[in-house]
């Protein structure tokens, strides 16, 4: 985190947190659609705060679904329960990659219209419904707050992560955007490829990786991913929140180059040919 995004972070961490569960849902549309996270331990007193922020939003998800490894059943703070409702809800998983806050939804709603979202934010109140009104301009892709552009060399190679284009409208490659999970996705149903579910799979090609896992599926069933006309104020993070993160380990070592070129080598993608 920034600096300057402290006192930020605080403010609204406060103001969230003075909330009741009544305040922050009432007299709300709906908006038919499921909104997905996963969280880990070191988070678990802190991801009350991006389930705050998502029931503060304009509009309202049918349901909100945070998945949690089996171990912690026990372990829930009064914080995080006290939420759970007609629209929150937890559920438990055997395993604890960041992937099943897709797969888990998509095997129980596979024609829902599923948003994920990560569990180190909190979301500004045009987040959700910035994102369904993108979906409904572009029914038939996968629409994302933040992507970048799968970027090659003029040669043909793979470049570093650090090379793939970010904040940009569109990519000269529409075929090479990529899904940036912090800023919020959103998949229509039908848009994966079967594999998706392959648990051994997923964790032996992109264990640490899930934007590039199911980015993978969506080229498989040939769907476009766009950026979304998101909202202008960005995502804050939650104070605290990001000493445990897979986008640092990631972004230094470059191991989503790594996991992208383990991915297309395997399933035999090339971008170029879209």
């Amino acid at each position: 985190m920034k600096v300057k995004e402290i006192p930020v972070s605080l403010f609204h961490q406060i103001r969230l947190s003075s909330k009741s569960k009544g305040s922050l849902k009432r007299n709300k549309k709906r908006v038919p659609v499921i909104v997905s996270l996963a969280s880990i331990p070191s988070r678990l007193d802190v991801v009350h705060l991006t389930i705050r922020s998502i029931l503060d939003q304009d509009v309202l998800p049918e349901k909100i679904f945070l998945w949690l490894h089996e171990d912690l059943r026990t372990k829930i703070p009064k914080k995080l329960s006290s939420l759970i409702g007609d629209i929150f809800e937890i559920k438990y998983t055997k395993y604890s990659s960041s992937h099943r806050k897709l797969v888990e939804p998509l095997k129980l709603f596979p024609k829902k219209i599923i948003i994920t979202c990560d569990d180190d934010m909190m979301y500004p109140k045009d987040w959700l419904p910035k994102l369904h009104e993108s979906h409904l301009k572009n029914p038939n892709c996968v629409v994302a707050n933040q992507t970048r552009c799968i970027s090659y060399s003029e040669s043909g190679d793979l470049l570093s992560y650090n090379q793939w284009l970010s904040k940009s409208k569109s990519c000269k490659n529409p075929w090479a955007t990529l899904p940036i999970g912090a800023g919020g996705t959103l998949y229509p149903p039908g848009v994966m490829n079967e594999q998706v579910f392959d648990q051994q799979l997923f964790l032996r090609l992109a264990p640490k990786a899930d934007d590039l896992w199911f980015k993978a599926m969506t080229l498989l069933t040939e769907t476009l991913s766009k950026q979304a006309k998101s909202s202008k104020k960005e995502p804050i993070p939650i104070l605290g929140s990001q000493k445990t993160s897979l986008k640092k380990t990631n972004i230094k070592e470059d191991k989503n180059r790594t996991q992208w070129l383990a991915l297309t080598d395997y399933f035999q993608l090339k971008l170029q040919k879209y």
